[in-house]
Parts: C-alpha cells; sequence; structure tokens
C-alpha cells in the first residue's frame, strides 16, 4: 500500500479510468465530483468519498484536479468550499486539465499564498490511454515538486516529462492539441476525396496506415468513419475550446485558422459527438 494519500477531483471519461489505475497501484484516493452518479463505479473499486473539494484537500496529500475549463478550474479552486478554502498548508495541486496556462500561473500564485505547490500537468492521450496508464503527461511548475510527484504520474502514463515553468505543461498541450485537429480535419478531407474517385473508405485506410504517414490516430478515427461510429473519445466541442485558447496564446498560423472555423462551425451540431465527426461537417459542405 503506497502511504501518499491522494485526493481526485473530476470524474469524465478521464478521470474514472485514471483514478482506477491508482486504486490498482494500491494508493488510497478519495474522490469528489458534482455529479454523484459517476462515483458509484468507484466506490466498489476502493475509492473513499469527499462532500467537497474542502474536504477532499483537508484528508489527502497530492491533489489532482482533471475538469473541463477554465471556469471549472476557478469554481473547483476558489468556490465558497473549493480547494483554497481548506485551512491547510503544504499539499501538492496537480492540474491535469487542458486549461489556459494564464489560469495556472494564478492558480499557482494563489496556491503558494496559502503554502501549497502547484503543478500543470496535462495529457495527450484518451480513453483507451487513460484505461492502460500510456498517456504522455507534460508538467509545468517547480521541477522538484515535479520529481516528487513523479513516481505517481508514472502510474497513469507511459512518459512523465517536466517542460518548463508553471504554464508551459499547458502551453505544450495546446500546441499538440493544435496539431490533433489539423490531422482530423486533414484525414476526414482525405477520404472525403478519395471517395469521390470511386476509393473505398476502407482501402484508403488500409493503404494510409501501412505507410509512413500512418499512426495510431490515423487507425483508431479511421475504424470510427468506417464504422459510422461517433461516439466521443474527445468530444468535438473541446477541440474548439483548445483552439481557441491557443488562439488566445497567440497561434495565428493559416492552417490553425482554418482549423478553428471547421471545427466551430462543425460543433453546432456535432459538439458533443468526437473530433473525428467533423467528417460529418465537411462533407456536408
Amino acid at each position: 500500500m503506497n502511504t501518499t494519500k491522494i485526493g481526485w477531483i473530476g470524474l469524465g471519461n478521464m478521470g474514472i479510468p485514471m483514478t482506477t489505475q491508482l486504486i490498482e497501484a494500491g494508493y488510497e484516493v478519495k474522490v469528489y465530483n458534482r455529479s454523484k452518479a459517476k462515483e458509484g463505479a468507484l466506490t466498489e473499486a476502493g475509492a473513499l468519498l469527499a462532500e467537497t473539494p474542502k474536504e477532499l484537500t483537508l484528508q489527502t496529500d497530492v491533489v489532482f484536479v482533471m475538469v473541463s475549463d477554465d471556469a471549472a478550474i476557478e469554481a473547483v479552486f476558489k468556490g465558497s468550499d473549493g480547494i483554497l478554502s481548506a485551512e491547510t498548508t503544504g499539499k501538492t495541486i496537480v492540474n491535469m486539465s487542458t486549461v489556459s496556462p494564464a489560469i495556472s500561473k494564478q492558480m499557482a500564485t494563489d496556491c503558494g499564498a496559502k503554502g501549497h505547490i502547484y503543478l500543470d500537468a496535462p495529457v495527450s492521450g484518451s480513453v483507451k490511454q487513460a484505461e492502460t496508464g500510456q498517456l504522455v503527461i507534460m508538467v509545468g511548475g517547480d521541477e522538484s515538486a515535479f520529481n516528487a510527484v513523479k513516481p505517481i504520474l508514472e502510474r497513469l502514463g507511459k512518459l512523465a516529462m517536466h517542460v518548463g515553468e508553471t504554464g508551459a505543461g499547458n502551453s505544450a498541450k495546446l500546441a499538440i492539441n493544435s496539431l490533433l485537429a489539423l490531422y482530423a480535419q486533414g484525414l476526414a478531407e482525405t477520404v472525403l476525396f478519395a471517395n469521390t474517385q470511386g476509393i473505398k473508405t476502407e482501402d484508403l485506410l488500409n493503404l494510409i496506415n501501412n505507410a509512413a504517414i500512418g499512426n495510431i490516430f490515423t487507425k483508431i478515427k479511421g475504424d470510427a468513419i468506417i464504422a459510422d461510429q461517433y461516439q466521443a473519445a474527445f468530444a468535438l466541442k473541446h477541440i474548439v475550446k483548445d483552439l481557441n485558447l491557443a488562439k488566445e496564446e497567440g497561434i495565428s498560423s493559416p492552417l490553425a485558422k482554418t482549423a478553428l472555423q471547421t471545427f466551430e462551425a462543425a460543433a453546432v451540431k456535432y459538439g458533443e459527438e468526437d473530433i473525428i465527426a467533423v467528417i460529418k461537417e465537411i462533407k456536408a459542405d
């Protein structure tokens, strides 16, 4: 049994399998989620429950946060029963959410004022990688604090890397997700073009996945296209959020601008579906 007591806030598509990894590794894990319906499976696996982020912070050593956006971070940290309302000090708070570098810098300052350490540690990978502990984790903040929690991070991912000061993890994630958007739109456009030339989707994807340009993304999302199955592993609406965050940080390249326009249009109908549902928007055009 690992002696570090872990708190986990946010039980979405990624939070549940990531928390399960830690429980299976022998950590005592206490969880909090706004929607209580999602806590059931984890309590059966051995997780303890907290009624508020404040309670969770008081009763754990390292607090992980995995929520949707900057507004959710504000609520979790600064709400009336939030993390920073707890009368305690010396906690390590690891924000694994994909949010702006600016919110991380703000939270790091606020956490420091309470005597806590803050790390931004977003992940690259989707549900499958979370379920198998194969995520890639990029971390910004104090390097010695990163090294202290690295053994925990290595239960969640195949690579945990310190990339710079506070906010650097968020910046790295926005860069990666910008490429993710280009991959998704490029794959969708390629499939649709090939179809207009009489080439079957299955045949094209077989060629792609056996060529130098094939990768895990083209395999997984290609299978989704073939099956016409767009249940969200990574919801399309989230890539819109991430592209807008990247825009706010200064990305202004032609491809990034085009991707943002495409995904914003697609989100109107397909925001709750998987990112590769962008193919339906492009086809409709």
